[in-house]
């Protein structure tokens, strides 16, 4: 009843149960159980636990950090933060269209971002503290800049380089209007110069732009404020040599919005939490510490 509940909303969770097993059970109880169930399992997940195989020493971890909309009924549209923890060598075929991802950590928090951080860094306390290489590719959001510049100085820090280029062709609109091919000329000459290392070219090519000023002055700001983390002729050369976010992109889809941006549905702050618990323990292969809660005596009365 947790895995179908987990799985898909608790409308359809009790077809499913019913087709497999033939056995009718109500949604609102695939609701009940699914929900307590998740409550009792807190006590047993350790932050600190790994879950990756340990990184060896020629290899790098990558963490990739963003944050998905889910609709509380109580507080309207939240954030989950979300993290995705791998090492470069579970990366098959990085930066292309057929990339994928052996394995993967999960770490994901409805609230603020100190407790988010803080279970984050446990996470990757988890695989040895300054002894592995770490590679951070996140937005160019301040508290995540400023929370990797305190914490992990040594790390690398990098700007996810699709969100610089999305910059790049926003700015674009305001330059050429309905001249797409001037703005796409334009727009892939300034991406090959950033994959180049060459920001400081790519600034004097906006202030050249007939943009108003404003617009100018929003992305100049954005890298100067960011060009410390968009050495991508460097960050290809480390690791598998990944510089864009897409495994956390993928992340939002399979660990939160799957379940939890189903067409129609709210959530209680409560019941958003307890549902995401379970989406991450799944996702981090620990399923069978459901299984263990509900083997225990008087569990299944739940």
């Amino acid at each position: 009843m947790v895995y179908a509940g987990h799985m898909d909303c608790y409308e359809r969770s009790n077809e499913i149960l019913e087709r497999f097993l033939s056995i009718e059970v109500s949604p609102s109880q695939v609701y009940r159980v699914t929900d307590s169930v998740s409550e009792a399992l807190e006590e047993s997940l350790d932050a600190e636990e790994r879950i990756l195989p340990l990184i060896e020493r020629d290899d790098m971890l990558y963490v990739e950090v963003d944050g998905s909309m889910v609709h509380i009924r109580e507080d309207g549209w939240k954030e989950v933060k979300l993290a995705r923890l791998f090492k470069g060598r579970d990366c098959l075929n990085p930066n292309s269209d057929a990339s994928c991802l052996c394995n993967s950590h999960y770490v994901a928090h409805l609230g603020n971002h100190t407790d988010f951080c803080e279970l984050t860094e446990q996470a990757i306390g988890s695989y040895g503290r300054w002894k592995i290489g770490l590679v951070f590719i996140t937005d160019g959001a301040t508290w995540i800049k400023n929370w990797i510049d305190d914490n992990y100085p040594d790390s690398y820090a990098i700007l996810d380089y699709y969100h610089a280029s999305e910059h790049l062709h926003e700015f674009a609109d305001s330059c050429f209007g309905k001249d797409v091919k001037a703005k796409y000329d334009w727009c892939d000459q300034q991406k090959e110069l950033l994959l180049d290392s060459k920001v400081e070219i790519v600034l004097d090519n906006i202030k050249k732009t007939s943009a108003n000023e404003k617009d100018k002055e929003l992305l100049l700001n954005y890298y100067k404020n960011n060009i410390s983390r968009m050495d991508y002729k460097l960050y290809k050369t480390i690791g598998c040599g990944i510089i864009g976010s897409g495994a956390i992109e993928s992340a939002h889809r399979t660990v939160i919005q799957k379940r939890m941006k189903l067409s129609g549905k709210h959530w209680t702050k409560n019941g958003a939490v307890n549902m995401l618990r379970l989406r991450v323990v799944s996702m981090n292969n620990q399923w069978y510490k459901v299984v263990n809660l509900v083997k225990q005596p008087g569990k299944s009365a739940a």
